[in-house]
């Protein structure tokens, strides 16, 4: 009989192979396994795992549930291996959190997003310094709301992953390890293009040289993606769509959502046959199925009212 650790290895490179990352989990099963060898225990058990899960009282409810997760995904491999363990119940410390439903901006409100982005607040000591940074801002904000990319793909881009001349965007690695192409529309790639040649400018200019990332700091870093939600919260506050302080609101993220529900709102409104076309809405966002597109009809009003809109006129053609 092979040993947990053989198994706890097999079962991550299974997962791997699927395409998830799980450096956290590893984390967590190795030491789960590691309290197991502790405590002398043969094999894995409901009360072990809680205990384990629950950790210290300091450890937050959201983690205690994301380390039982984690077991109960290894402990449901084991048991199909021929492992004796328990049937670890799901949601014991917690049920899985509701998604949130997302926020989609209208036309007139990404407008006025980029509009804020081009006169990004800079204190006149700092503007000649900083000079780049509203560049910056109106450029990725327009790529995300353009093309739908999730704001680590945008980060993660390079200037060799754009390709000039066929007008497409390369995206390596992306979630589940998963790369793809993304055409984008000659306006995006001209924004893109002036971007990297101010980009370009303002670094010559202070004799520096940046980081080898598409959207750079202005000190020529990559850009992360804790900065660039601050930063577009400032600029939600100065629209008016999020509230000072606020942890919840409208986020950037939410640009993605937006263009899903576009692009199926227009399919819907030329009549197209959306069952058909999710898979290439799925491809081109890099969802690992169209499930996670389909979720945007039952949380998305707009979409279930020309959904439902569709089906009447299909029932009352029909009915001819």
């Amino acid at each position: 009989m092979k040993t947990l650790d053989a198994m706890l290895d097999e079962y991550l490179e299974l997962r791997r192979g699927l395409g998830f990352k799980l450096k956290t989990v590893e984390s967590r099963l190795r030491g789960f396994v590691a309290f197991l060898k502790n405590k002398g225990a043969s094999r894995i058990t409901t009360a072990l795992a809680a205990h384990f899960a629950s950790g210290s009282e300091t450890r937050a409810g959201t983690t205690k549930k994301a380390y039982w997760c984690a077991i109960r995904g290894f402990a449901l491999y084991l048991r199909g291996m021929g492992f004796a363990v328990e049937d670890l119940p799901p949601g014991l410390l917690g049920r899985h959190a509701v998604r949130m439903r997302p926020y989609i901006y209208t036309d007139k409100e990404v407008e006025q997003l980029l509009t804020l982005a081009w006169n990004y607040p800079l204190s006149k000591a700092c503007a000649r310094r900083y000079a780049l940074k509203p560049w910056t801002l109106h450029t990725l904000i327009g790529l995300l709301a353009a093309t739908g990319m999730r704001l680590g793909e945008a980060l993660n881009l390079r200037d060799d992953d754009v390709d000039w001349n066929e007008g497409v965007v390369r995206i390596k690695d992306a979630k589940f390890l998963k790369s793809r192409l993304v055409p984008v529309h000659p306006t995006t790639l001209d924004k893109l293009r002036a971007y990297r040649a101010r980009r370009e400018r303002f670094f010559a200019e202070w004799g520096r040289r940046a980081q080898p990332c598409f959207f750079v700091t202005c000190r020529g870093k990559a850009l992360r993606g804790r900065h660039a939600c601050l930063d577009f919260h400032t600029l939600l506050r100065r629209a008016g769509l999020r509230e000072p302080g606020a942890k919840r609101g409208p986020r950037l993220h939410d640009l993605r959502h937006r263009f899903a529900v576009a692009t199926l709102l227009r399919w819907y409104e030329s009549g197209k046959e959306v069952g058909n076309l999710m898979p290439v809405l799925a491809t081109y966002l890099g969802h690992s199925g169209v499930s996670g597109t389909y979720w945007y009809l039952s949380n998305t009003p707009e979409l279930m009212a020309a959904a439902k809109k569709c089906l009447e006129a299909r029932w009352e053609g029909g009915a001819r």
